[in-house]
């Protein structure tokens, strides 16, 4: 958060989703009014509370002040009030910086200043008068806006009524994300979710009725070994109800200081390797039936970014590009893990560069030499760096 001493600065709270990087943030929440799941430490030891629509809009307010001012900077750098290159150089160069927020909203600028979202964790905890409130003002404010997304938890989203909902997207909500992780009934109260799948299922209907669009985040690995199956089908089926137009997916990845972590210390939940979360990303996918969503995989977490696709009609390529996983050797399997942690692969096809697979083949074989289990361990002190 900037430093609220500074009477032209504005509030930014700590994460988004991948897919918002283009978005300007307005933070109209303060931290998850739950913030008891047991894999998530984003908020651990801070208070969730509203904030007053009136700083909200005066955040807005700052923001539009800071574009005008980078406009007439672009008009300086001879861009003609069109913020490009020469004006993000002088923006990220620290010359006309301010607390960050010349970044943020000349970053924003500069990907088109079309969409917005709303933060933190829940914002749709607010009374939909205030929000609706917030959203009109936005885009009165911002007339270039053509989408504005949020997060939401379904706990709560169950308890809007359809007309509030309906209420929020004419005022200009276009998008809701939902945090589903699982559909497992008893994997949901293990994690602490705090939701049931009826909830769920009760929450997304309501959105899509309402005619919001709907991005369902699953957790590939989140059942561990002993719910891995049931996580997979009960989710897909839960997906199936609701029929979301986004599915995206988060490979869980246990972050030291959580409650899984702790459970996982003690033993009493055995995370599962790579290939047996792709194991179960494929049940998943093969269990989903009689929806249009779309399948991404945004996230340097998961294994395959490449898989992506809209259902049903990409279903087998899905499938497939996993089974082309599984069909290579299990030598060239791990060159691509290491490859893919390291942030050098993406794509499968990326293993025909020759001399990176050789560097990677030297790393493996540094590590035979050396401790073999070392490398599982760096390549999950990698991973726990992506949260």
């Amino acid at each position: 958060m900037n430093s609220p001493e500074n009477s032209r600065s504005f509030e930014q709270g700590p994460i988004r989703p991948p897919s918002e990087a283009r978005s300007i943030l307005i933070r109209v929440t303060r931290n998850c009014p739950w913030n008891r799941c047991a894999f998530c430490r984003t908020y651990q030891g801070k208070t969730f509370s509203l904030r007053p629509v009136a700083d909200i809009k005066s955040d807005i307010i700052r923001m539009a002040e800071t574009a005008e001012e980078i406009r007439a900077l672009s008009m300086r750098c001879g861009e003609e009030g069109h913020v490009g290159e020469k004006t993000i150089r002088r923006v990220f160069g620290g010359e006309e910086n301010d607390g960050g927020r010349f970044q943020a909203v000349a970053a924003w600028l500069y990907c088109g200043g079309e969409s917005a979202f709303l933060q933190d964790a829940n914002s749709l905890i607010m009374k939909t008068g205030e929000l609706a409130e917030v959203l009109s003002f936005l885009r009165a404010t911002f007339p270039s806006l053509v989408r504005i997304t949020t997060y939401a938890r379904a706990k709560t989203a169950a308890r809007k009524t359809v007309d509030e909902l309906n209420r929020l997207r004419e005022a200009g909500l276009s998008r809701i994300h939902v945090g589903m992780e699982s559909g497992c009934d008893p994997l949901l109260e293990f994690i602490r979710k705090g939701v049931t799948a009826a909830e769920q299922i009760e929450a997304g209907l309501r959105i899509r009725e309402a005619g919001i669009s709907l991005c369902e985040y699953v957790m590939p690995g989140l059942g561990g070994r002993r719910w891995t199956r049931e996580h997979a089908v009960e989710t897909a089926r839960v997906i199936n109800r609701i029929n979301p137009d986004h599915i995206r997916l988060r490979t869980l990845q246990a972050v030291p200081g959580t409650p899984l972590a702790e459970k996982i210390r003690q033993g009493e939940f055995q995370p599962l390797d790579d290939e047996e979360i792709l194991h179960e990303i494929r049940l998943f996918i093969e269990t989903l039936e009689g929806i249009e969503a779309q399948v991404v995989s945004d996230h340097i977490l998961n294994l395959l970014e490449e898989l992506e696709g809209k259902l049903p009609r990409d279903r087998a390529r899905l499938l497939g590009i996993i089974d082309s996983f599984f069909a290579l050797p299990a030598e060239e399997r791990q060159v691509f893990r290491l490859g893919r942690r390291m942030g050098l692969y993406r794509r499968l096809d990326d293993l025909a560069d020759g001399r990176l697979q050789g560097r990677l083949r030297a790393i493996l074989n540094q590590y035979r030499i050396g401790d073999p289990q070392a490398l599982e361990r760096d390549m999950a002190e990698i991973r726990a760096r992506h949260i």
